[in-house]
């Protein structure tokens, strides 16, 4: 494994003299490998192996999108907060590599087509979001294979991955899926129904979404990047399955992961479980 390339990915430029990053990056020399920054796809070195994101899962997003479009697996390295996706401490990074204690796993992603805010289809790990641009109600109509749903009357919608269960979708009352689980999470943001709740369907499902709105114009946002589209669009959403190379470091634990991120069963009678 030592003399494999990597490039690594700061979002955040505060980052770059940190100690921690400056430490795994001398870590990583002394071990032998050939580590370059990056920013876009341009500046990444032919034969490069992996990516290194170094940041939280905001930074880990955009990396993703790089990794897909160049066919490289991705390693999240946490210097945020919560760390879902850059979920590994920087100073199990450079010995897991130098050992070859990882997996490399298939996430899938999501493909939203059919508006007029970006150039052909946009790609998304976590979730698509729609939602209002103004203070009216959003009527958002959705086909799942052609099978219409009633109606929701809400501030918007989102469609999620299990990777994403922990992210907007958990915010919006979604379940939280394994991230291998093969499924897709349809969930109304802030509803004005009772008796809605969010939906679980495969996702091997067609998704169509339109609008029923007072405004020209409303908000869309696929993982970190945001869109302006009218609201007259009608967005098809389909599953990638196994569009992201993700590198799981031996040792990861996605039930345990929740347990010390979102102190899931934290609970007094659980203390001594």
């Amino acid at each position: 494994m030592p003399d494999m390339k990597l490039a690594y990915y700061i979002q955040d430029s505060r980052l770059e003299l940190d100690p921690r990053v400056l430490g795994l990056l001398a870590d990583l020399g002394a071990s032998g490998f050939d580590v370059s920054p990056v920013r876009t796809s341009e500046d990444v070195p032919e034969g490069t192996g992996m990516l290194l994101s170094f940041g939280g899962d905001g930074t880990y997003l955009s990396a993703a999108a790089l990794a897909v479009e160049l066919d490289l697996p991705v390693l999240g390295v946490n210097f945020g907060r919560l760390g879902f996706l850059s979920a590994n401490k920087p100073e199990d990074v450079a010995a897991a590599l130098v050992n070859r204690d990882f997996t490399i796993q298939r996430r899938g992603m999501l493909k939203a087509e059919g508006w007029c805010g970006a150039d052909g289809p946009q790609l998304a790990l976590n979730e698509i979001c729609v939602q209002r641009q103004g203070a009216a109600m959003l009527g958002i109509d959705v086909e799942v294979d052609s099978r219409p749903l009633p109606t929701y009357w809400a501030d918007g919608l989102l469609v999620a991955t299990s990777s994403g269960s922990t992210a907007y979708s958990l915010s919006a009352g979604g379940p939280i899926c394994l991230p291998d689980s093969r499924v897709l999470i349809i969930a109304p943001v802030a509803p004005h129904n009772l008796n809605v709740r969010p939906l679980v369907v495969p996702d091997s499902a067609g998704i169509k979404i339109s609008f029923r709105s007072r405004e020209d114009e409303l908000r869309m946002a696929l993982d970190n990047r945001g869109y302006v589209i009218p609201s007259s669009s009608v967005i098809s959403v389909h599953a990638v399955p196994g569009a992201l190379k993700r590198v799981e470091l031996g040792g990861s634990n996605f039930i345990e992961a929740l347990r010390a991120r979102l102190l899931w069963g934290g609970d007094v009678r659980n203390m001594n479980q």
